[in-house]
């Protein structure tokens, strides 16, 4: 059996999602994770491919690099999830202390679930744990009748960066933009994750419109401050973001596909009137 399918979306006979539904649907092919690739870009076609059973989404055009790291991500997993059942049939066989052999399994899984969780470039979290938190998040305010806020990032001409620095620069420049992002929040409560490629996304509970501006304005000085050159922008002479940021009070008979398309429709007007900029909804 593979240890990892990659999977297109658009495919002869049948789409990727039926694919990979059928792998699913299977108790030998249920643990492969399968990693969509694709030139569909709308949220929609992201949200089908993780309720299908994917693990990651990659859009075309993509960078080699980063699909060889998502690509070794997944492959560590997979061998950790084997490591791990493999420990826990010793475990059975060759310890007779209960304690001894939960504290073992604990420490495996833990190991695990961070590993999970973790996006392997920028250390963020992963779209997986955005999805869950989101959700999880979601449901608690709407009980609570608190709002909810995201900001969604994007590096202002991304590709011409790669192009005119290298991808080892790229990858640097990720890493840097992530860890400002990351710092610019601190309450125990609020997630920064990598959405994908250049993309990152701030989930913010109890966290109202003028709050989430106030934070965007935090991470656009802090940019600013980093001062990263970017010779091949449009915008500046140096690494810019553009950000959309939305918030609203959730209702438990919604989704919160609704406030992640109006933060994604945000983030598409702060780009279409210049970049560099924040566009707000709410």
């Amino acid at each position: 059996m593979p240890d990892l399918v990659v999977l297109d979306i658009n495919m002869p006979n049948m789409n990727g999602f039926q694919v990979c539904e059928q792998l699913k649907s299977s108790d030998r092919t249920r643990d492969i994770p399968v990693i969509f690739i694709s030139a569909r870009d709308e949220v929609l076609d992201k949200v089908q491919a993780f309720a299908v059973g994917g693990v990651d989404y990659i859009t075309k055009p993509f960078q080699i690099a980063e699909v060889l790291a998502r690509v070794e991500n997944q492959l560590t997993l997979r061998r950790l999830q084997r490591q791990l059942q493999e420990q826990n049939e010793r475990l059975k066989q060759e310890i007779n202390s209960r304690i001894i052999a939960e504290t073992l399994l604990q420490e495996a899984n833990e190991k695990l679930g961070r590993l999970v969780n973790l996006d392997g470039l920028t250390q963020l979290a992963n779209r997986r744990c955005f999805d869950e938190y989101l959700e999880q998040e979601w449901q608690r305010l709407a009980r609570e009748r608190l709002p909810l806020s995201l900001i969604m990032c994007d590096i202002d001409f991304f590709k011409n960066y790669n192009d005119t620095y290298g991808h080892v620069a790229g990858d640097d420049c990720l890493r840097k933009v992530s860890l400002l992002i990351k710092q610019s929040v601190n309450r125990p409560a609020d997630l920064v994750a990598r959405y994908g490629g250049e993309e990152f996304v701030l989930v913010l509970p109890n966290t109202d419109i003028e709050g989430s501006i106030a934070i965007a304005e935090v991470i656009r000085q802090g940019l600013q401050e980093l001062a990263i050159p970017h010779e091949d922008s449009a915008v500046s002479q140096l690494v810019t973001l553009s950000m959309g940021v939305t918030s609203l009070v959730p209702v438990t008979d919604s989704h919160p596909s609704v406030l992640l398309t109006a933060a994604d429709y945000a983030l598409y007007r702060a780009k279409e009137l210049g970049r560099n900029q924040t566009y707000q909804i709410g």
